[in-house]
C-alpha cells in the first residue's frame, strides 16, 4: 500500500476509534447497534431498553460526528449515508438524546463545545441585511410546503392545547384567543404585530376584536399572502402589512404582539429590540412576546439547525431575555411557561408532513424531505427531552396597566363552564 493510502486508513481508524469512545461514553441505557463504513458492527449500551440499529456508508462520517454530532448525523441522514433501520429516526433520536442529556459531553469533546459557545455571538449577529437573508432561507420556501403540515390559518408557532383532545386547528385558535386576552384588546386599539407571518394573528385581532393592526415581516411570501388574505376578508382597512424590519417601524401603538419572531433576534440585539418595543409602546400600553426558550442556562444553537433550518436563530434562557427587559423601563407583569405544548404541536405537524410526503417530494426532492422530517422530529424531542419551552412575556411601561390578578384570562371560560353545569 502506498504512503497516502496508509495515512488515509490510519486517519479513518483514528476517527472510528474516537467515535467508538464517544458512543461508549454516551450510551448507558438501551442499546445502539452501529455498522461502521468498513462493515464492522459494534453495539453500545446495556440493552435495558430500546434497541436501535444504524449504519454509516461514508468514511468521513466518524470524523464529522465526533467533531459535531448534531451536524454529522443530521447531514448524514439528509444525504442517505447515515441510515436507521426501519427509518425509525424518532426512536434513534429519542434514545440518543436521552443518553446524551444524562451523560453530558466526555472530556475530549469539551474544548469543541467551548469553541461552539464562544462562536455563538457571531452566529446570532443579525443586522438588518443578514436578518432579511435568514428569513428568505426559511420562510420564502414554497407556500405549498407549509400547506402540507400547518393548520388552515398557517400558524407556524406553538399551539395551546387547553384540552388534550383538541385538534391542531382548535389548539391554534386557543393560542390566539389566549394571547388576545393577555393583550386586553379593545375596539379601535392600534396594534403592532412584529413578525406577523402569514397574517393569522393580525386578522384575528382585526376581525374579532376590532383592532387596527399593522403587521411587519421580512418575508416577501408572507407579506404577499397576508395582504391578499386581508383583502379577501374585507379587512384591508384594519389589517395592514408592511415588508419591513421591526427596527424601521415608527409611530406609537396601544399594543404590541410578537409570536415566534424573538427567536430570530439574537442576544447581541436584545437591547435594541426591547428599546424599540418601549419607544413604540404607549405609556399605558401592553406588549406580549411569545418565544421558544430554554428552561436551563444560556447555551448555543445546534449547528445543524443553524446551517439548514434557522440561520441566525437562538432560543433564549429566561435570564437572557429578562435582563434586557429590565434595562429598558418595561415592567414584566406576567411570565407564562408552556412546556409540552410545542412538542404536541410538532407531533401534529410531523404526522401531517409524513402523510403528505409524496407531495413534498414533488415540490423538492428526497434530500429535502429527509431534512424536513429530521427537523420536525428533532425539534419535538428537544421539547420532550431537553427542557425546551415557550415563554410568554407580558410587558408594560405602567405597573397597573393590566389587572392585578390573572382571573381575567379565564373569566370567559369559567362563565361558559358554569352555564354548562346549570
Amino acid at each position: 500500500m502506498n504512503a497516502p493510502g496508509m495515512a488515509r486508513d490510519w486517519r479513518c481508524a483514528m476517527w472510528t476509534g474516537a467515535l467508538d469512545r464517544l458512543l461508549r461514553h454516551f450510551f448507558r441505557h438501551g442499546r445502539l447497534h452501529v455498522t461502521y463504513p468498513d462493515g464492522v458492527r459494534r453495539s453500545y449500551g446495556p440493552g435495558d431498553g430500546p434497541e436501535i440499529a444504524v449504519a454509516m456508508s461514508d468514511p468521513s462520517l466518524p470524523r464529522r460526528i465526533v467533531l459535531s454530532p448534531d451536524l454529522g448525523v443530521g447531514e448524514g441522514y439528509m444525504d442517505g449515508t447515515f441510515t436507521v433501520e426501519g427509518d425509525d429516526v424518532y426512536g434513534f433520536l429519542s434514545l440518543a438524546m436521552a443518553n446524551i442529556a444524562a451523560q453530558g459531553q466526555p472530556a475530549f469533546r469539551r474544548p469543541l463545545e467551548a469553541m461552539r459557545w464562544l462562536k455563538r455571538r457571531w452566529d446570532q449577529f443579525n443586522p438588518a441585511a443578514r436578518a432579511r437573508a435568514n428569513v428568505v432561507h426559511h420562510y420564502d420556501l414554497s407556500g405549498e410546503l407549509y400547506d402540507l403540515f400547518l393548520d388552515a390559518d398557517r400558524q407556524y408557532s406553538c399551539a395551546y392545547f387547553a384540552r388534550p383532545d383538541m385538534t391542531l386547528e382548535e389548539a391554534q385558535e386557543a393560542k390566539k384567543r389566549h394571547i388576545a386576552r393577555k393583550l386586553l384588546i379593545r375596539p379601535g386599539m392600534r396594534v403592532l404585530d412584529i413578525g406577523c407571518g402569514w397574517g393569522g394573528m393580525a386578522l384575528t385581532l382585526a376581525r374579532d376584536f376590532g383592532a387596527e393592526v399593522t403587521g411587519v415581516t421580512l418575508s416577501r411570501e408572507q407579506h404577499a399572502m397576508a395582504t391578499m388574505r386581508a383583502e379577501k376578508a374585507g379587512l384591508a382597512d384594519r389589517a395592514r402589512f408592511e415588508l419591513m424590519d421591526y427596527r424601521d417601524v415608527t409611530g406609537q401603538f396601544d399594543r404590541i404582539v410578537s409570536v415566534g419572531m424573538f427567536e430570530h433576534v439574537g442576544v447581541p440585539h436584545y437591547d435594541a429590540y426591547f428599546a424599540k418595543v418601549r419607544r413604540l409602546l404607549a405609556d399605558d400600553g401592553v406588549a406580549l412576546i411569545h418565544t421558544i426558550g430554554r428552561a436551563g442556562p444560556p447555551a448555543a444553537t445546534s449547528p445543524w439547525i443553524l446551517k439548514y433550518i434557522f440561520p441566525g436563530g437562538y432560543c433564549p434562557s429566561m435570564s437572557e431575555a429578562v435582563a434586557a427587559v429590565e434595562r429598558h423601563k418595561l415592567v414584566t407583569t406576567d411570565v407564562e411557561v408552556w412546556r409540552l405544548h410545542y412538542a404536541e404541536t410538532l407531533r401534529e405537524w410531523r404526522a401531517r408532513f409524513e402523510a403528505n410526503i409524496d407531495k413534498a417530494r414533488a415540490l423538492y426532492d428526497d434530500r429535502f424531505c429527509r431534512m424536513w422530517r429530521y427537523y420536525l422530529i428533532a425539534s419535538e424531542l428537544t421539547f420532550r427531552l431537553y427542557n425546551q419551552v415557550v415563554f410568554q412575556f407580558q410587558l408594560t411601561p405602567k405597573q397597573d396597566a393590566v389587572p392585578l390578578t390573572r382571573d381575567y384570562l379565564y373569566r370567559d371560560e369559567s362563565s361558559r363552564l358554569n352555564r354548562a353545569a346549570e
